[in-house]
Formats: structure tokens, C-alpha cells, sequence
């Protein structure tokens, strides 16, 4: 799925349509996003039952950011890829509805350029019985003991018997694969002048540090907690001028797309 991005000539030029910002500039930005990292991470800073953020407006979402960091100059945001996995109809049908009006409304109303997708992959895993740890937040096997107990064959207890259990587990696959491929596509490419990676895993580690050789990226955690390791560095790493920041709850609010937009209307308690 792609719109066309406000650039021409390899430069991103003034146009009448609001998503561009009314940028003129040589500084051409980038901008991958992990859309379940994304979606998460609002969820965490948000609250998963709570309105006003799902309906997120993925370019001014990174445009405020880049604004408030104050570190670079004479910028226009010229792509934004957006990578996803679709979620699965059978086993969620409703969020599966949802997600493909947000996904029309974010294309039609020029918020992403370009929506790749990955794999949304449903299986039945085996997996010991656990709960969580009330101190240590840990998961910690389930075990028999009275009002349920385990008995053999013969009608004896079993004590400290674990529960082996057969679960739907649901899977997203290669977001993060595809926003590693087409960060280095572009900046090896010369399609961009500097790159902005929404995410918080540690997977993407290796692109960025190469992507940091040859552009100034910025990084956005959208989680609520520290950022990967792996993912931090200095700002004169490579060429320089890189930043890091981490979003807040205010962060999703504020960057709300119109309703309609792209002739799609937000789902109730979006």
C-alpha cells in the first residue's frame, strides 16, 4: 500500500496538502515504525481499556518529536514506512476490523507513506501452567496441592505435580526484519538524509549502528521503560547529530488523527 510522499526531485517541496507541514528543505527524513512495538508501547503508557491514542497520527506523532528535540534544522519528513503484520480474523475478528480501518485511514490520510507487512502467525504451543509472582513479577509454575490435587492411577496424591497446558499463542512476524530493510534501502540507497526508527527492540541494533555510520538517526522508544541497550550510543557516533528520545502518554494524545480521515471514522473506544 503506498501514497505518494511530499518529495520531488529528490528534495521535499512545499504542497498544499496539510501532511507536509508546508517543509521546503534538503534534510529528507526517513521514518521507520514497528507498529506493534508502537502500539504497545501506547498501551503501556496509556492503558489498554482507555481512549484517545489508539487513533494515532504516525507523521505527527514523529514531527512533534523531532520538533521538541531540537536537534536538527531545515528538515522535512519525506517517507514514512509503517511495518505490520495483519491480525488474525479467525481468532480476533473484531481487532482484526479495527486495525483495517486504522490502516485505510492512515494511508488515505497521508499519516504513512507505506505499510509493509509482515506475518501474523497463530499456533498452539505447549507451556507449564504459571502465575505471576506478587513480589518479584516473575512467572512461577503452577503446582497441585489441596482443593486441587493430582492422583496416580491408584488413587494417590501427587503433591507438587505441574500442569502442562496446550495454548492459542498468537505471534507477530517480520516488523522488525522489514523496518531493518527498508532503513538500510533507503540510506544506502541515497533516498534519505537522515532516518528516525520508532522502536525499542534490541534486534534492530546492528542497522541502526550502520545506518549512524552514513546519516544522523533519532530513535524513539515508545515503551514504557528504559531504552534497549543495545539500541543506545553517543550522539558524535558516525557521521553525528544523532538523538534518542522516549515518548509519554501525552505523546499518543497529542498527535491524534482528524475523524474522519481518509474517509474512515474511529472505531468506538479508540
Amino acid at each position: 500500500m503506498q501514497t505518494p510522499g511530499p518529495t520531488a526531485g529528490g528534495f521535499c517541496v512545499r504542497s498544499p496538502d496539510k501532511r507536509s507541514r508546508g517543509y521546503a528543505s534538503r534534510m529528507r527524513v526517513g521514518v521507520y515504525v514497528d507498529g506493534y512495538n508502537l502500539y504497545y508501547g501506547g498501551r503501556s503508557h496509556c492503558g489498554r481499556g482507555t481512549s484517545g491514542w489508539r487513533w494515532l497520527d504516525v507523521r505527527e506523532f514523529v514531527e512533534n518529536i523531532i520538533r521538541a528535540q531540537r536537534g536538527w534544522s531545515g528538515y522535512c519528513v519525506s517517507r514514512v514506512v509503517y511495518c505490520t503484520a495483519r491480525v488474525d480474523a479467525r481468532t480476533n475478528p473484531s481487532a482484526h476490523g479495527d486495525q483495517d480501518v486504522y490502516l485505510k485511514a492512515l494511508i488515505g490520510s497521508g499519516s504513512v507513506d507505506w505499510v509493509e507487512y509482515g506475518r501474523y502467525v497463530a499456533r498452539a504451543k505447549s507451556a507449564l501452567m504459571a502465575v505471576e509472582d506478587p513480589v518479584s513479577r516473575r512467572p512461577v509454575p503452577v503446582t497441585s496441592r489441596w482443593p486441587v490435587m493430582v492422583q496416580d492411577a491408584n488413587g494417590g496424591a501427587l503433591p507438587n505435580s505441574r500442569f502442562l497446558v496446550k495454548y492459542l499463542h498468537l505471534e507477530e512476524k517480520g516488523s522488525d526484519v522489514n523496518v531493518a530493510s527498508h532503513l538500510l534501502l533507503d540510506v544506502l540507497g541515497g533516498q534519505v538524509d537522515a532516518a528516525v526508527v520508532v522502536s525499542n527492540d534490541s534486534d534492530l541494533a546492528l542497522p541502526i549502528l550502520e545506518a549512524r555510520k552514513r546519516v544522523p538517526v533519532g530513535l524513539i522508544n515508545p515503551q514504557n521503560g528504559p531504552t534497549a541497550g543495545a539500541l543506545k550510543g553517543s550522539k558524535q557516533d558516525g557521521v553525528g547529530g544523532h538523538w534518542w528520545w522516549t515518548a509519554r502518554a501525552q505523546t499518543f494524545k497529542s498527535a491524534q488523527l482528524a475523524d474522519p480521515a481518509g474517509g474512515q471514522s474511529r472505531p468506538p473506544g479508540w
